[in-house]
């Protein structure tokens, strides 16, 4: 096995994350799990009470987790660059919210996963 390059910046970072969510069912399974995070953090800024915090953050990473589990069956990169994960977490939404994100796949030449 191939040692690993050392990832130094997000700009680095960035493909190997978007390579790491190849499957429509993961990155879907994100969307929706940053949606339900920043609904739980309007809901904390509104209330200010902290357990909309933890509930973010469960909701977040629960479906970002499972998604990882059930379809691109690969380590979520939290566990390595946990904020880089979430850095491109969120300009993976924003892409996906705005229809940009297909052309960002294919600008970095990642097509989805043959099963």
């Amino acid at each position: 096995m191939g040692k690993r390059t050392e990832i130094r910046t997000f700009n680095e970072f960035w493909p190997h994350y978007l390579a790491a969510h190849r499957d429509p069912g993961t990155r879907a399974m994100h969307v929706i799990g940053t949606a339900i995070a920043l609904a739980f953090l309007l809901l904390l800024t509104m209330t200010g009470n902290l357990w909309f915090l933890a509930a973010a953050a469960v909701g977040g990473y629960g479906f970002a987790w499972a998604s990882h589990a059930l379809y691109d069956r690969n380590r979520p990169e939290t566990f390595r660059h946990p904020v880089w994960s979430l850095l491109g977490d969120f300009r993976m939404f924003t892409l996906a919210c705005t229809g940009r994100l297909d052309a960002e796949l294919r600008s970095h030449k990642i097509g989805a996963i043959d099963r």
